[in-house]
């Protein structure tokens, strides 16, 4: 996705905007294609789960499957996690071979990628997303970036330095110009996905750190909506219902809120709110040309304490990937990618460098 990089009026920001404080957003939600079909699905939770389903099935048939019985669709990341470090030898190296072939596939969706206009001269990318969350994930990435490194591709890739859960609500604090936050302690940020939703608080310590490398979730709220099959209008009312609850918990704990709502959802992100493509996965339809969600939580929600509340949304992977921005200030061109229910991406260049931790001039 290449946009406009001009800004709305009647705010300090706009939806979807490429000119942000910090970086500018190159592109982001660009979709490549192969031979195989689009590469998100390559390297998507699920193709690591039918990869593993395809060694198991090799394995069964000349014998037992040291993984049992149930499908790899239900074995949990947490034990996938645990079968490598101490389960029985013949499971863990299946496990590790997926995973070796997995990363793989990870690199060549980075060697495409940097094939792409906006893409070629980034120097470090940042992998998140469900499957990053966990020892597997990891090694997925880590067996991608060696394989590069081997190869003397010059780019640094690596996990995101937030558990991706939080990543997705912290970088939506990069959205807005930092005076914002001035005498406030947090915001609230949300993170629409395709199976779930996320709430949280989000402390800004900015006096411990005013680049904003310690911000933190203070409080997540997280709804599985997949489970419930609701309706558009009944998940944005439960999520505005788990806002409010934060509100009272943020008043509670004597956090000053800054007026400000991040929100996160896949797919290109107009000036005006809505969602062009890209919300197919979400509860019901949302790319409706009738349908705003920023309108709608700030319907919601007016005010925050006695300011009217300013509601600002990107896309879900530039805002996870914003939450690295801290650390990459040293670095001018940068990317994310998130392996979930698709493949989220975006590049960024940073606007002002600094030099890398340790050295001076």
């Amino acid at each position: 996705m290449r946009a406009s990089k001009t800004h709305g009026s009647g705010g300090p920001a706009v939806h979807g905007a490429l000119e942000l404080p910090a970086v500018t957003v190159d592109s982001y939600n660009i979709e490549i294609k192969d031979a195989e079909g689009f590469l998100g699905d390559q390297v998507s939770g699920r193709a690591f789960r039918a990869m593993l389903d395809d060694a198991r099935k090799a394995i069964a048939a000349h014998g037992t499957d040291p993984l049992g019985e149930e499908p790899s669709s239900e074995i949990s990341k947490k034990t996938l996690d645990k079968i490598i470090a101490e389960g029985d030898p013949k499971a863990a190296s299946i496990v590790i071979g997926t995973i070796s072939e997995f990363g793989e596939k990870l690199a060549n969706v980075v060697r495409r990628f940097r094939r792409q206009k906006d893409w070629r001269e980034v120097q470090a990318i940042v992998v998140g997303g469900g499957l990053r969350q966990s020892r597997t994930g990891e090694l997925i990435i880590g067996r991608a970036a060696t394989l590069l490194q081997g190869e003397g591709v010059p780019v640094d890739v690596m996990p995101i330095a937030h558990h991706p859960d939080k990543a997705g609500l912290i970088g939506a604090i990069h959205l807005v110009p930092r005076w914002m936050f001035e005498g406030f302690d947090a915001i609230l940020a949300v993170d629409v996905g395709g199976s779930n939703i996320r709430c949280g608080i989000v402390l800004l310590n900015g006096k411990k750190a005013p680049d904003l490398s310690q911000a933190k979730v203070d409080q997540l709220k997280l709804w599985r909506h997949a489970n419930d099959g609701p309706s558009r209008d009944e998940a944005v009312k439960r999520m505005t219902d788990m806002l409010k609850s934060l509100i009272k918990a943020a008043e509670r704990d004597k956090y000053k809120l800054a007026p400000v709502i991040g929100i996160g959802c896949p797919g290109v992100i107009t000036e005006n709110g809505m969602i062009e493509k890209g919300g197919q996965n979400l509860p019901g339809n949302w790319e409706s040309n009738r349908f705003n969600l920023p309108e709608a939580v700030q319907t919601e929600i007016p005010k925050i304490a006695e300011h009217e509340t300013y509601v600002v949304m990107h896309n879900d992977a530039v805002i996870q990937g914003l939450s690295q921005l801290p650390f990459l200030r040293h670095v001018e061109k940068w990317g994310v990618l998130t392996m979930g229910t698709g493949l989220g991406n975006a590049v960024f260049t940073t606007k002002d460098l600094e030099e890398p931790a340790g050295q001076s001039s």
